[in-house]
């Protein structure tokens, strides 16, 4: 663990590595069965995940996102903290086009969306204070050499996404708030030098969501 501080980011991979660089909020990567938060902080935001989405691994996935998120809510409300969980855009994949924060989700056909809309159940049942975040974050430059055409969603860079989770944490949002910019196939998200492909059946091609909240309240 690296020091003391009010907010801690559980977790160092894209996504925590990014909160970190742009605040310089400490981290803590280790084994968290065995981490002793004491009573040094008043956020811990959870940025572990298994996101190897069509990975059959229910285990892993079980364990990443689920069996850590339940581990955290014990620990924040323990220790009055409030916390963060980093959701997905993927567990309204079989909803309606659009979907806002009151709408029922409803996840796509794998254990990685299946677990994230669990946790996120989990978070809203048990956890005294909390903000969930769901959308996509990917990373800058679009890494794959191809991109689908036919996926459209609220998506953005990983540096856009932690820019607006930062704003939601600093401005103390509670709830759950989706989390995106304007509308975008990922093709026009890579840019013009990747492959347009089309997606494969198994992979949704709508996980737009309403982002109205989160914009209302960042003005």
């Amino acid at each position: 663990m690296r020091g003391m501080g009010k907010k801690l980011i559980i977790g160092f991979g894209l996504l925590g590595k990014e909160l970190h660089e742009q605040t310089a909020w400490q981290y803590y990567k280790g084994d968290i069965y065995k981490a002793d938060f004491g009573n040094q902080y008043d956020t811990l935001i959870n940025c572990i995940g298994y996101t190897n989405t069509y990975d059959n691994n229910m285990g892993q996935h079980w364990e990443s996102n689920l069996r850590v998120t339940k581990h955290l809510i014990d620990i924040c409300n323990e220790n009055n903290y409030k916390y963060v969980h980093i959701s997905t855009d993927y567990i309204y994949s079989g909803s309606k086009s659009f979907a806002s924060e009151n709408d029922v989700p409803v996840h796509n056909d794998c254990w990685y969306s299946y677990t994230k809309l669990v946790a996120d159940a989990l978070v809203q049942l048990e956890c005294n204070n909390y903000l969930i975040c769901r959308g996509t974050h990917k990373p800058y430059p679009f890494p794959y050499d191809k991109a689908w055409t036919n996926q459209v969603g609220n998506f953005d860079y990983v540096d856009i996404i932690a820019g607006l989770i930062i704003k939601l944490i600093e401005k103390d949002a509670k709830g759950i708030y989706n989390v995106g910019t304007g509308l975008k196939t990922m093709s026009e998200l890579a840019g013009n030098n990747k492959q347009k492909i089309l997606k494969g059946e198994h992979v949704p091609g709508d996980v737009t969501m309403n982002i109205d909240r989160l914009k209302n309240f960042l003005k």
